[in-house]
């Protein structure tokens, strides 16, 4: 009696195991904006690396340091349309050159346009250290974690992560 006791209660546990346990994956499909730069690929999305947040340098840019940054990302900007002035290092003809910013919203995994101009604006001169900077309008539409994607002339120049709550 003993004996088949022990035997129920081992099969009841490896049945509740196997029950709570599955190797089935749910695969999010990232739908990206049919008016969307072509030159974005779903997989830049994939490489977003959440945990390397972006950082205040220089006084008052938050970003990456000699790559790319942002003054105003630290002002509310939900829901209304806010000024950040976009700084980026290693930019060659600033002048010649144009900047995509493409936002990532990470915890609805949906993709948006963040300028209030559209997808593209024009890089100008030298600015706080910076080869290229230019200023801008965004509208965040919710807040919570963002990765914003960063083109030049058509080709992924960096990510910037950041936490907007308000």
């Amino acid at each position: 009696m003993k004996l088949k006791s022990m035997v129920f209660i081992f099969l009841s546990m490896l049945f509740l195991v196997a029950g709570c346990s599955t190797t089935e994956t749910v695969e999010s499909k990232l739908t990206l904006p049919e008016d969307i730069p072509n030159f974005v690929e779903e997989s830049d999305f994939e490489k977003v690396d959440w945990d390397k947040k972006a950082i205040t340098f220089n006084g008052n840019i938050i970003g990456n340091e000699n790559k790319s940054g942002v003054i105003g990302a630290d002002m509310p900007s939900i829901n209304i349309n806010q000024k950040w002035m976009w700084h980026l290092w290693g930019i060659e003809n600033p002048k010649e050159s144009e900047l995509s910013v493409v936002g990532f919203h990470r915890e609805t995994g949906t993709v948006h346009q963040i300028l209030t101009t559209g997808w593209t604006i024009g890089l100008g001169a030298e600015n706080n250290g910076a080869n290229a900077h230019t200023p801008s309008s965004v509208n965040i539409p919710k807040a919570g974690e963002w990765a914003i994607l960063l083109y030049t002339d058509g080709k992924l120049f960096d990510k910037l992560v950041y936490e907007i709550n308000e």
